[in-house]
This record gives structure tokens, sequence and C-alpha cells, in this order.
């Protein structure tokens, strides 16, 4: 095992994160339920496997999901039950968190920094998901002690924090419950990260959370709709938008083997490498992180599932656990800290070839350039790439391709032309 050193920070130019003086790549994994929904010795098993594909981040809510759940439920809960099967705010379930600390503390053990989600939308008034779950609101004078405790609880392991799950705004005390929590952490933990986690139509629209000085990071997520996977560009621009400028994470893209939202159809792995280029070259290159349905619920086959006409019916977890868009979305960002892209910006402008699923960015003094490419064609650049050294790498098959080049007679634009292998590319141009 191997155990982390120090904590996440935010870096100078208030676009990433460092750890140890380095940058750091959030890329996490999605595993929402394990905390009500994982034995032990699954979680190790999990863990062992995580850790070598390069994932540094596990992302998992305190609370338990009361939508999107697997019915594998192992008997725990965070609050006491009274006589009525009602739960009791006021009586934390020290079984549950001593459980939960366990879980935490062996992550960390194997390198993981975990992303706690405090108040998943379903405990919180007026938001989508708290409409049919009216009996487990969370008072709002639990808020306060609640996030405390679990402040001091995880304190030792260093978390990051998000103080929402899946949420909207639906009133001010839907705010309220937020600000509250997220005033209430950062006086308990001031050095640990916070942010909020979204649903997918959602760009952090109340000023009131947007400029709070607690909030260290923006999050979205880009939706399960196949037809609105443009997200990944859009919400990134949004956040790169705002005044106040902040790292920024694309926290929930797809999930690997989820349903097209009400259509038939499940995402693969080629989704899945779309949405982390389209995302860390359109602004969230802080961090990116990966789902798999079956997974973030810990899913059993034939176990009962809430949301299946939806989400269609999730995989096993073990299958979940080793498909093959999480190595692809490894291999991702390994390229993006092979070759040092923490300092590209959007660059759309440099692009002459009118498809907006190409993406591009660059380095402020066009020291190096980067273009996604999803599908086969030729695409031109209003640059000139003489004096670069260009590589092309195949994201499907894992190998270097040298590029074919064609220059403008001007010499003002260049045209990278079509690789000849059906399958999406990166095209990295470097000064030499």
């Amino acid at each position: 095992m191997i155990d982390m050193t120090g904590p996440l920070t935010i870096n100078a130019t208030k676009d990433g994160f460092v750890r140890d003086g380095a940058p750091f790549f959030y890329f996490a994994d999605t595993v929402w339920s394990v905390f009500t929904n994982t034995p032990p010795h699954e979680w190790e098993e999990y863990l062992r496997y995580r850790a070598q594909q390069g994932f540094n981040v596990l992302q998992i809510s305190v609370l338990p999901l009361l939508h999107d759940t697997s019915d594998t439920f192992t008997g725990l809960l965070p609050f006491a039950v009274d006589e009525n099967g009602r739960w009791d705010f006021d009586r934390i379930d020290e079984a549950y968190f001593d459980r939960a600390e366990a879980m935490v503390r062996a992550a960390k053990a194997h390198g993981f920094t975990c992303a706690l989600v405090l108040l998943w939308s379903n405990f919180v008034p007026d938001t989508t998901f708290s409409k049919g779950n009216l009996e487990r609101l969370l008072p709002f004078e639990a808020v306060a002690p609640y996030t405390e405790y679990v402040a001091k609880r995880f304190a030792p392991y260093e978390p990051m924090y998000y103080v929402s799950g899946d949420t909207d705004f639906g009133s001010e005390r839907t705010i309220d419950y937020y600000m509250t929590c997220l005033r209430t952490l950062k006086r308990v933990a001031p050095e640990a990260l916070a942010s909020m986690h979204l649903n997918g139509e959602e760009t952090l629209s109340p000023e009131r959370i947007a400029n709070a000085p607690e909030l260290d990071f923006y999050a979205y997520q880009s939706c399960h709709f196949e037809e609105r996977q443009y997200q990944c560009w859009t919400f990134a621009e949004a956040f790169l938008a705002k005044p106040i400028k902040r790292p920024i994470v694309n926290s929930e893209p797809l999930y690997e083997g989820h349903g097209h939202g009400n259509k038939y159809g499940r995402f693969h792995a080629f989704d899945v490498r779309k949405a982390f280029w389209w995302s860390v070259l359109s602004g969230a290159k802080a961090g990116f992180a990966y789902g798999a349905h079956g997974l973030f619920s810990w899913h059993r086959s034939g176990a009962a599932f809430t949301s299946e006409s939806w989400s269609k019916i999730p995989f096993d977890w073990r299958t979940a656990l080793r498909m093959d868009g999480a190595w692809d979305a490894g291999f991702c960002k390994w390229l993006f800290e092979r070759y040092e892209l923490h300092t590209l910006e959007p660059a759309q402008r440099l692009q002459a070839t009118p498809y907006e699923q190409i993406r591009t960015a660059a380095t402020p003094s066009l020291d190096k350039i980067v273009v996604y490419i999803p599908y086969s064609n030729d695409v031109t650049l209003t640059a000139d790439l003489s004096g670069y050294r260009t590589e092309m790498i195949d994201l499907a098959a894992k190998r270097a391709v040298r590029p074919s080049l064609a220059a403008s007679p001007d010499r003002r634009a260049t045209t990278v032309r079509m690789y000849e292998g059906n399958a999406d590319v990166v095209f990295i141009a470097t000064r030499a």
C-alpha cells in the first residue's frame, strides 16, 4: 500500500490543484453508495484494482442515496431509527460512521483522496429528488451539527467535500441549507477543499453560492442524455466565464454502461474518451470523474434497481469495475500528465474546421497546441506548425501515429490530414 503525503490545495493561477508543489489532476471514480452497500472485503478488492488504473480520488456520498439505488443494502444507517421506522436526526449511529471511517482510512492507505458528499439532494427541501422523500428531509437545525460531526470525524484523512449532491436549487430555503453546510464545514475544517455537486442542468445559478468565499472549485455534471453530451464543453465554458476564477472539474459525465436517458442504448468507452477531452480542452482541466453503471450503486446481478426505466438495468459491480472505459480514461489522464497539459486554455479560435465536436486548446504562448478529433477528418488550424514537433495518438488502440500535415501557401494555416483509421485521436503540437 501507499499513503498520500500533503493535502490538496489550489494552485497560484486558480485553475488547478496542487499536492506537494506539483500539479494534481483530479481523476475520480464514482462510488456514491459504498458506505451503505459495500462489504469490507469487496471494498479492499475494489481499491486494489482502481489504484493500478491511476485513479486518485473517490467520490462517495456520506448519506445514502434514495434514488438510483440498488437493493444491496448492508444494514447500517447514519442515524438511529425510532419505533415508527423514522430516522432520528438528533442521534448519529456510531457504528455506521465507524465502518465509513474504516473505508476512508483504507482508501487513503491505497493513495486515494476521498471527495465526500455531505447533503445529497434527497435530504434537502425543494430539490427535484426530495419531492418524494418528505419524511426523510434533514431538519434545518440538524444541518450544522451533522456537518460538524462529519468534518471532525474524517479530518485525519484530509478529504475534499461536495456540500451538495445531484442538486438543483428550488427555493431560497434550499440555498440556506447548503450555505449553512458550507460555512459550517469551512469553520470546522478550513483547509478542506469544497465545491457543489450539481444535477445535469445546473451551472451554479445562485449567486449566493457561486460568489461565496468558502467555495474552492467549480464542478459540473454534463449529464446522461445522449443528445446533450455537448454540455461537456458548454458547461466548462459557462464556469470559465464566471467572474470568480476557480479550478473546474467535470465531476459527473456519462456513466459507462448507463442507458441513453429514456432511449434505447448504452454508453461505451468511446463516449468516455469524448467526454474526457471535450471537458479538459474546454476549460475543465482541473479534473475528470469516471463512472460505471452498476458500480456507483454497488449492484449485484438480479437485485432490484430504482431507476431501471431510465438508466437501464445496471451491471454487476464486478463487471462494471472492469469495463474498458476506466482504462481508457486512465490512459487519457496519463497523456494529460505526460505531455504536461495543465497550462492549456481553450483555443477554438485556432480551428478553421467548423465542427464543434473537434476541440482545440493551447498554451497562451502557443508553445503547445492540442486538438481532439473524435471522428476521422481533416482539421485546419490557423497556425504555422513548421517549427513544431507533432504527434498523434490513436486513443482506441493506444498507439502513436505519425501525423500528415499540409501547410497553406502563405504558411498561415496548417491542415492536419485525416487519420487513416476509424478511431478518435488527439493531436499534439509542441514548439521545438
